[in-house]
Parts: C-alpha cells; structure tokens; sequence
C-alpha cells in the first residue's frame, strides 16, 4: 500500500472520499451536518470537492468547500454552523467539524451529492426517512450512519440511526452503527497525551499498550503531522497478540528529532476477511 510521505493530496476522483453520515433532521433550531471519508491511503483536500444541490433529475448549485486537509482513514463534518453541532453531539476530535455553505436537506427524504469541480459524481446517498430505525417515535437530531464502506452507498440496508449511546450523532469519527468495529476503542491505551522528549525520564517516550481478544489480527501504525503527513511509521502490516506495547520516541522517519505541535497517531486493523477499522489519538510533541 502506498503511504503519502511527500505532501500531494489526491484529487477528486470516484471511490475515495465516501458520505459516511448525514443529519438532514436536526433539532428545532439546530444546524445539520454532513459527514465525509477518506477511503484511501493518502490525503485528500477537501476543497477538491463540492457539495450539489440535487434539482429534479440534474445537478443544481454547487457548494464549494473550503481548504482543509482529510487525512488517510479519517472523517470530516462539515455544517453551516459549528458551534450547533458542538452543543448537541460529543465531538471527539474538534479539527474534524468545518464549517461551510450547504444545501439545505428536507426531512420528507433527498439526496447527497459530493461532485468534482467538472460535476463528476463523487458519490450519491439517496435517503429516505425509512431509514431510521421502526423504534424511534422523533427522528429529529438522529443521524442517518453509514455501517460499512465496502457496501455500495445508495444500498438502503447499509444505513441505521445513530445509537442512542453515541449521542444520536458522531460527527468526525467511527460511526456507532459501523460494522467494521474489529476492537473496542478502550483497546489501545496510551501513557500520555504528551510527549516531551527531553531526557528527564518523563514523557520521554509514548507507550502505547494493548489488550485484544483475537489474536489474528494484522495492523498498521504511523504518526501523521497535522498535513495530513506521515512522518513515522511504527507498525507496518504486523500480526498482533492479544497483547503487547508500542513505542514512539518522538523521531521522525529519518531518525531526527520532529518540531513541537500536534501529532495524530493511527492504527489501522485488519482481521483475515479484509474487515477494516482505524483508531486515533491526537498527541502533543512538547520540546524544552
């Protein structure tokens, strides 16, 4: 598999970046959102792209998004307002909300459209308030999730409501009704948020430890600037047990040491049927 090392995002083009969740009914008053994936193995720029108003049986209005980098594996929300979709749902990684235009969605059922700038269709959902699990008596602030990547888009059966144990929404990560969940987020415990290789003999080293069930399961692990680069790759296709410790001593690919700021570690799982699932934690690289 390719990994991006030298900064070029991939351009728009059919396959890679999927519509992975869509709030068309929020609560009164409340803004909407639309969710988005990179399925691919390098980052895409999201102003690559556009959101379509769907008009009769063509393409409308286009909405163009704005600069921001979606990193392999990983979400992005977009909403007309931020702040609405942080009151409401539990953000795990705030960078992964942006805020931008949108058509407008009706509750009666419509379309997702995510187009090139040439109105090459990206990707299509086609929704229907039937969707919706039977046992919601108001649909309003429940998202429509995406259970599976690997299942077409407009199959009707690949979408449910949101768990009521998520909020009824996880904008900008794993979706609660995802299929591809190979372990529990809890499974890779980190020693810290931040790493402040100075030699002291605290912090100098990220641990990260790990309890698993199964233990044939394969991973990758790299550490990603905020571009959206990888700059460190610690696991590479590797059979894990069902327990073990991964280390990051804060160097970069090349053995030197890397900038303060903000790093975002990924692990991306596999088992032998080709089920995918990717964990993050975002890491804060202190020098002094």
């Amino acid at each position: 598999m390719a990994l991006c090392c030298a900064g070029a995002s991939v351009r728009a083009q059919q396959g890679v970046l999927l519509i992975s969740e869509l709030l068309y009914q929020p609560l009164s008053g409340e803004a909407e959102y639309v969710e988005l994936y990179n399925a691919g193995n390098t980052p895409l720029e999201l102003a690559d792209y556009h959101i379509v108003r769907w008009v009769g049986d063509s393409l409308g209005r286009h909405y163009v998004l704005p600069q921001h980098t979606v990193a392999p594996h990983d979400y992005v929300a977009l909403t007309k307002d931020a702040a609405s979709v942080t009151a409401n749902y539990t953000l795990q990684y705030l960078n992964n909300l942006v805020e931008c235009t949108l058509p407008t969605y009706p509750n009666s059922g419509g379309s997702v459209i995510l187009a090139s700038a040439d109105s090459l269709i990206i990707d299509r959902f086609d929704y229907t308030p039937s969707m919706h699990s039977r046992l919601l008596r108001n649909k309003a602030g429940v998202s429509l999730e995406r259970r599976s990547f690997e299942r077409p888009t407009n199959e009707a059966s690949n979408w449910f409501s949101a768990a009521s144990t998520a909020g009824y929404g996880t904008p900008g990560y794993a979706n609660s009704q995802s299929t591809e969940q190979l372990v529990e987020e809890n499974s890779f415990e980190f020693s810290s948020a931040l790493l402040s290789p100075d030699g002291d003999g605290y912090q100098d080293e990220l641990e990260i430890n790990y309890q698993l069930e199964a233990g044939d399961l394969v991973a990758r692990a790299e550490v990603y600037n905020t571009h959206g680069l990888m700059v460190r790759r610690l696991l590479n296709n590797a059979l894990l047990g069902t327990a073990g410790i991964l280390r990051w001593d804060a160097l970069g690919e090349n053995g030197q040491p890397l900038p303060e700021g903000q790093y975002i570690v990924r692990i991306i799982i596999y088992d032998t049927a080709g089920t995918r699932q990717t964990l993050r934690r975002n890491v804060a690289l202190v020098t002094r």
